[in-house]
């Protein structure tokens, strides 16, 4: 297992030979379908079904509310927590057993706590899956039992992971190799069937699945320097191939993605003319990376930044923003903030623009007086001479 971890030979030159009847790899911060194997064909998807049980538990209940246990007639070979009819637990630790023992007696106790019945609970899944847009999916049970209505397709069920994802504890759970529960009244220990999660230190989900008919199933997810994967396998022979498969499509994806970070908070981005006073540093009040794909280039500007500041300015004042575009488009953006405090201009420097034109006024009026005192003497002076008279 520690071997598959690794990058595999030419791992960016072509996408990995897979044994899944189906598949796909998204990169989630660009949202780039990296591979994609009848990624839009309905399937059986077992267990995985419980992804969407998960995410209606933690979007209808609070992580302390105690569901009660109902009974649940489970089949041959059926994963379960076990719970006892009529135990109370919490929101929380029912998640917990359905995301890493698959136990599909907490999938039937949070159906019934949440929807009042299991019918009823299977509305409500397929209307958020509606909701979602996860537009080749239908639920026929919130366990996974195989039944003809319970399909979805690689790119719904890497959809449903995101979603999953987002929520915060979730995406906690999931990362755990096992669990103690403790708030029925008694503990239980369960162990994550993702066997991946543990073994490979960048695996942190999603879900597994198998039945017999649907084969093995497993929606990973994985991290690796700032870079996440969400990948799909289905229909694989065996759990050792759905592994396989998994790490090999994540290794593959990894290598042709990085992340960067064109802007550090803290650091300067720009210096700005300030009225009266030297110029100004500004920078980032965050740090932004983003993810690329290997080879495509990042841009930022600065928007919103005036010509000239003018103080006083505390440090931290908001000036503008700065942006990272990817292809044109924007991807992130942070305020844009002083750097240090800004002092007004100087009373000279703020005089300057009235002192400058009042001196020109008083200066002008002066030569205006003048030459008006010149014209002046030169009069008095003809008048004073002697007149000269025609001879007639």
């Amino acid at each position: 297992m520690a071997a598959l971890a690794g990058p595999g030979a030419a791992s960016a030159a072509a996408p990995p030979q897979l044994s899944a009847s189906a598949a796909i790899l998204v990169q989630p911060q660009t949202g780039d379908v990296v591979y994609a194997r009848r990624a839009s064909a309905p399937r059986l998807i077992a267990s995985t079904t419980k992804m969407m049980t998960a995410l209606l538990a933690l979007e209808e209940r609070q992580l302390s509310y105690r569901m009660r246990v109902v009974p649940y007639r489970s089949i041959v070979g059926e994963s379960l927590v076990g719970l006892r009819p009529g135990e109370r637990w919490t929101t929380a630790d029912l998640v917990r057993g359905l995301l890493l023992a698959s136990g599909g007696d907490a999938a039937q106790t949070i159906a019934v706590d949440v929807g009042g019945s299991e019918k009823r609970f299977v509305r409500l899944m397929n209307r958020r899956a509606r909701a979602a847009g996860l537009t080749g999916t239908h639920f026929g049970n919130p366990v996974g039992v195989d039944s003809p209505p319970n399909r979805s397709t690689p790119a719904d069920l890497a959809k449903l992971a995101l979603l999953l994802r987002a929520e915060p504890f979730a995406r906690k759970v999931m990362a755990r190799p096992s669990a103690v529960l403790r708030s029925g009244g008694r503990t239980i220990s369960v162990t994550n069937r993702n066997t991946l999660v543990g073994a490979v230190p960048w695996v942190d989900g999603v879900k597994t699945g198998h039945t017999r008919t649907a084969g093995y199933v497993l929606v990973g997810s994985g991290t690796r320097s700032g870079v996440d994967l969400v990948s799909v396998v289905m229909g694989e022979p065996s759990e050792a191939a759905r592994n396989r498969d998994t790490v090999a499509l994540m290794n593959w994806g990894f290598a042709r993605y990085v992340s960067r970070t064109p802007v550090v908070a803290g650091r300067t981005v720009a210096r700005v003319p300030v009225k009266g006073r030297p110029d100004t540093a500004v920078e980032s009040l965050r740090t932004l990376s983003v993810v690329v794909r290997r080879g495509v280039r990042l841009r930022t500007r600065l928007v919103g930044i005036p010509d000239e500041l003018e103080g006083p300015l505390t440090a931290g004042t908001r000036v503008g923003r700065v942006e990272v575009l990817r292809g044109g488009i924007v991807v992130a953006r942070a305020p844009v903030v002083t750097s240090a405090d800004v002092a007004a201009a100087s009373w000279w420097s703020r005089s300057r623009s009235t002192v400058v034109p009042a001196a020109l006024l008083i200066g002008g009026g002066a030569a205006l007086a003048g030459a008006a005192t010149l014209a002046l003497r030169r009069r008095v002076s003809r008048s004073a001479r002697p007149r000269r008279t025609r001879n007639r």
